[in-house]
């Protein structure tokens, strides 16, 4: 009776070590493929709901359209807003579950960039002249001109008033 726990035990240990995938990060990728990187994926400001004045809410959409080998999108944007020498990384909104996209050659995902626009010549607020978006698993960075103006800053930390969403599949 001593040979079925050790076959079973055997089996066991077989099965955990073929489940391997040798081990250590993987930088970002996922078992069905790459993730996503500029470059390899075309990055690119589309529609916008302009704020037209302080204290209005405006929204971004940001698509990526995958342009080589399937990829996946896990996480969220990395966004960061700039102007000469000072950077904001915009934060995920809050109650948004990120969600994991498989993108094929020619398949499109969007995020949307939601601001609360700032008053000019206000000391809080974020004159922001582009933003960088960082697909996740990537360190390369797509550089977006801002054109949508000032963003507000929030009350206490000092960072602006502005979130990223979810990644969502576009089109069919």
């Amino acid at each position: 009776m001593r040979a079925i726990p050790l076959t079973v035990t055997a089996l066991a240990v077989t099965l955990a070590l073929t489940a391997c995938d040798g081990g250590g990060s993987d930088g970002g990728k996922s078992k069905s493929g790459s993730g996503c990187a500029v470059g390899k994926a075309s990055v690119q400001a589309g529609s916008a709901s302009v704020a037209p004045a302080a204290g209005d809410t405006g929204q971004v959409v940001v698509s990526i359209t995958n342009q080589s080998a399937p990829c996946t999108l896990d996480g969220f944007p990395h966004v960061e807003v700039n102007r000469s020498g000072v950077t904001a990384t915009l934060k995920p909104q809050k109650g948004a579950k990120a969600q994991k996209l498989k993108l094929a050659k020619g398949d499109s995902a969007t995020f949307t960039v939601t601001y609360v626009r700032g008053a000019d010549g206000d000391a809080k607020s974020l004159k922001a002249t582009s933003m960088n978006v960082t697909l996740p698993g990537s360190d390369v960075a797509q550089d977006i001109p801002w054109k949508y103006g000032p963003i507000a800053g929030t009350t206490g930390q000092g960072d602006p008033n502005a979130f990223v969403s979810a990644f969502q599949q576009a089109g069919d």
